[in-house]
């Protein structure tokens, strides 16, 4: 049973991407090296961090490039906001005597400003910030706070955190809200990979403070779920898609689970409207699909994808829930040169198929 949680900050229950790019730019600029884009900097940057100036700005102290981004940092973190789900989450902590620590590399000065400004200090028991290598500062903690290994969690969101779970001796589970990528986590091996807090919460309470269930068959737990997703046409013909780190940060359609009771069709607006804030006409089925044990999906699962088209009503003014990270609207013929994953090929080349008019 879990009753300790070691947490992450940075991309666990703070989202400072945006500002840590940004001030990381800074400093490549003054070392006269090129900018990143999010996505290089995603998959480049590692912790410890002084191994991400050793490989790119090798010829400049260390000092120096702290003294840069720490400067530049100041800035722009008024940027960083709480992660969704994150408070929901320590508050189902502190309810259920869990104790909480945190364990991050964030600097001292920078996480007192976050901490004021999201008020998440006072749901941890024990803060310990700056640290540069997590994986020498896991055995204190646990001494420190007489933290039994098989009772404790660490969460985070990159390789780094996974290590030095492992270092510790402890449980692990990384969160897609943050830094790596999916494929840079599966590398790490956790013991459980999620999207977000929110779905750890929903687990352990269903767990009852397990990271799996102790007695529940993994079959009757995991039977297949029925989703919908759609297929979005604009007035100019274009189509929707959007990028979810749950899906590897590939390309797909909105869509989700159909509740119990609720016809597909009804599901599949209620769907579009909470993911994209679009109101849909003209709905066509297409085609079903199983998906199983998708390697591109962040988690083992079986799904039973109702797939359609239709049309935004009005102005197609898209605003995307925590569910998605970007979206664009594209000619069908631009969306399958795209980095999409495998069920929205198939259901766009059925699409291009009955549809030749459209390619």
């Amino acid at each position: 049973m879990i009753r300790n949680i070691i947490f992450d900050w940075s991309g666990t229950l703070v989202d400072d991407l945006p500002a840590v790019w940004e001030a990381t730019n800074y400093v490549l600029v003054q070392a006269e090296r090129p900018e990143m884009t999010l996505a290089e900097f995603r998959a480049e940057f590692c912790l410890p961090f002084t191994l991400f100036y050793e490989k790119y700005t090798p010829h400049i102290p260390v000092a120096q490039l702290e003294a840069w981004f720490h400067g530049r940092f100041r800035t722009v973190q008024s940027s960083v906001v709480a992660l969704p789900h994150a408070q929901e989450f320590l508050v189902f902590c502190r309810e259920h005597q869990v104790r909480t620590f945190l364990l991050s590399t964030v600097a001292d000065e920078h996480f007192a400003v976050q901490e004021r400004a999201t008020g998440f200090g006072e749901f941890l028991d024990r803060p310990y910030t700056g640290v540069w290598d997590k994986r020498q500062k896991i055995h204190e903690i646990l001494a420190d706070n007489q933290l039994r290994a098989e009772e404790t969690l660490f969460i985070g969101d990159m390789e780094h955190d996974i290590e030095t779970a492992k270092h510790g001796g402890i449980h692990s589970c990384a969160v897609l809200t943050g830094y790596n990528t999916l494929d840079q986590l599966r590398r790490a091996a956790p013991d459980l990979i999620v999207e977000h807090l929110g779905e750890l919460r929903e687990m352990l309470a269903q767990n009852g403070w397990h990271l799996k269930h102790p007695l529940k068959d993994f079959a009757a737990m995991h039977a297949p779920v029925v989703t919908v997703g759609a297929l979005i046409f604009n007035a100019a013909g274009r189509v929707l898609l959007v990028r979810t780190h749950k899906w590897s940060n590939l390309w797909g359609i909105p869509g989700g689970k159909v509740k119990w009771g609720e016809p597909a069709e009804v599901a599949l607006r209620r769907e579009l409207q909470e993911e994209t804030n679009l109101a849909v006409t003209d709905i066509e089925f297409v085609l079903v699909q199983d998906c199983i044990h998708s390697k591109e999906f962040y988690r083992e699962a079986h799904f039973v994808l109702l797939n359609y088209t239709c049309r935004c009503t009005g102005e197609p003014e898209v605003k995307l829930n925590d569910e998605a990270q970007e979206f664009r609207w594209v000619e069908l013929a631009t969306a399958v040169t795209m980095a999409i994953n495998l069920p929205t090929r198939r259901l766009l080349d059925a699409v291009r198929n009955s549809n030749p008019q459209l390619v």
